[in-house]
């Protein structure tokens, strides 16, 4: 692993990289926010911007989504991954909003991880994005980054991915650079085909020793 100094020499320079990075899925309110990043679990967030449009038209309140049926609201988001189980979700996560929380999305991890289909990522997407709560949400792009890198272990958990990078990164950066890290990760790190040639990180990468000695190779 690297050491904090080394981890924040990385840092800064994926800030500079992409220092206008933020949130891509598209919402209006609150509410909209918690079902977007619900439904855009193991699918893109251009895919979700497709079926929202509409979504919210139909539902642009808790209490409107609360009264819709599955069968309703399955053709709607049809085109995305997981869509039966997504629907099941919303639905019963708009229904607790609104008899457990009067019909507002709530603000602590506790209350937005006890809503259906909404789990620790989704929770810190909403606490960073709609309330400016400090949060590191930890998605596969970050995930998958911070262990090329050798920021975290290979074997380390998604939560411990969350919590190495809070103990090495100043708390007011956190919300920010969790945007940076993906977009570092969709643009440059992508899982298949990484831009190695052009990384500046390549020498501190788990693969780089790999890359550059195929580059030398193919020097002689």
């Amino acid at each position: 692993m690297l050491t904090k100094k080394q981890t924040m020499a990385i840092i800064h320079q994926i800030q500079a990289m992409y220092p206008d990075a933020s949130i891509a899925l598209h919402f209006n309110n609150t509410f909209e926010l918690v079902i977007a990043v619900a439904l855009s679990a193991q699918t893109t967030d251009e895919a979700v911007n497709k079926v929202t449009p509409l979504l919210f038209k139909r539902y642009s309140t808790p209490e409107l989504l609360a009264q819709a049926t599955i069968q309703e609201v399955e053709p709607i988001i049809k085109s995305i991954g997981l869509y039966r189980n997504k629907s099941k979700n919303i639905i019963a996560c708009a229904q607790k909003i609104v008899s457990d929380f009067h019909g507002k999305v709530p603000q602590s991890m506790k209350d937005l991880t006890s809503l259906p289909g909404v789990g620790r990522k989704t929770a810190n997407v909403v606490r960073s994005v709609a309330f400016h709560i400090p949060s590191i949400a930890v998605d596969t792009h970050i995930e998958r980054v911070t262990k090329r890198l050798n920021i975290a272990p290979q074997q380390a958990t998604v939560l411990e991915v969350e919590h190495i990078l809070m103990k090495q990164v100043p708390k007011e950066q956190w919300s920010k650079l969790h945007h940076q890290l993906i977009f570092f990760g969709r643009y440059f790190c992508t899982a298949k085909a990484p831009h190695c040639q052009q990384c500046p990180f390549i020498e501190k990468c788990r693969f780089g020793p790999q890359y550059l000695k195929k580059q030398a190779q193919k020097k002689k």
